[in-house]
């Protein structure tokens, strides 16, 4: 990968508030949905910039990628110029012996630590004697619109072509990533095995839209239900309510379901939702209707449109 910071396209000073900033930005500009592009290419830049603000928010990484320690792939960086640079001469009769543990192989551990132990802080020292990891691998996992607003498990492929159940918490959003720990590369020798990380890429929904853990729904209502009021029933993720729709209600209004938007989750309680209702006339012209509306004589000072005018 890229360096990260180009990758988000902010500086190395730049503080956690603005990574965050510069990855949402770049997450909805990119997103799948937004672009209508589901290509190898567009899915590899979606899954890069997601790579990056993992590297970059978490402090630890960040700092040791500041300092060199791990490349922009999060895995430890050996300086080259060095008697065991990869290019140069005995590295890979070096590499092997270290490795196998063959003969001098404890003389070589010992230089090897001594020369890069205070870069690493002995965690090369540790890496060495529990094996390396195995490289993680990233996806895209589509997720429904109901399922990411309500939690649930879900079948997924990995592209090894492993397949097992991942669970979704309530209230995850396009951009964030679930880790499946140890579902990655097997490693080259003793070791454990990569990650896979999962980036979620939320669906669309005909009916509602999603502010956080806010879900919108627009609601049609007849003129009749606005002008004398009636009981109506609104869909919510949860199941249909009874709602009550007041005498003399324009359309626009809002009214709140609490605790119907997206489900409790953590330490996150349960969003509302907001429904706006709509007033719809009938679709072929009403003649009663239009006779009504002839004969009707507004109240005095009626203007809808009085906040126009100067």
């Amino acid at each position: 990968m890229r360096d990260p910071y180009d990758v988000l396209g902010v500086p190395k000073r730049a503080s956690e508030a603005d990574i965050k900033k510069a990855f949402r930005a770049l997450a909805k500009k990119m997103h799948p949905d937004a672009t209508g592009a589901r290509d190898a290419a567009s899915m590899k830049k979606f899954q890069e910039i997601t790579a990056a603000y993992e590297l970059l928010s978490d402090p630890q990484k960040r700092a040791a990628f500041d300092r060199g320690e791990i490349d922009a792939n999060g895995q430890p960086r050996v300086y080259a110029g060095g008697p065991f640079d990869a290019a140069g001469p005995g590295a890979q009769d070096f590499a092997f012996r270290f490795n196998q543990g063959g003969q001098g192989a404890g003389d070589d551990r010992s230089r090897f630590e001594g020369l890069f132990g205070d870069v690493f802080g002995g965690a090369f020292s540790r890496q060495s004697k529990r094996g390396s990891k195995g490289a993680d691998i990233t996806f895209t996992l589509d997720v429904p619109f109901e399922e990411a607003a309500l939690g649930g498990t879900t079948r997924v492929q990995l592209p090894s072509g492993r397949q097992l159940n991942v669970k979704i918490p309530a209230g995850i959003e396009s951009g964030q990533s679930i880790r499946l720990k140890g579902q990655g590369e097997a490693p080259r020798g003793p070791g454990e095995p990569g990650d896979a990380i999962a980036t979620v890429a939320v669906g669309r929904h005909a009916l509602y839209k999603r502010d956080g853990r806010t879900i919108r729904i627009d609601i049609p209502i007849t003129l009749q239900e606005a002008v004398l009021g009636a009981k109506i029933e609104v869909p919510t993720l949860h199941g249909p309510v009874a709602m009550t729709i007041p005498p003399n209600t324009s359309s626009g209004t809002q009214f709140r379901l609490k605790g119907k938007g997206v489900a409790a989750s953590g330490d996150a309680p349960a969003g509302d939702q907001f429904v706006s209702v709509l007033i719809v006339l009938p679709e072929t012209n009403d003649v009663q209707l239009e006779a009504f509306a002839r004969r009707w004589q507004p109240a005095k000072g009626y203007d809808p449109r009085a906040k126009f005018k100067s």
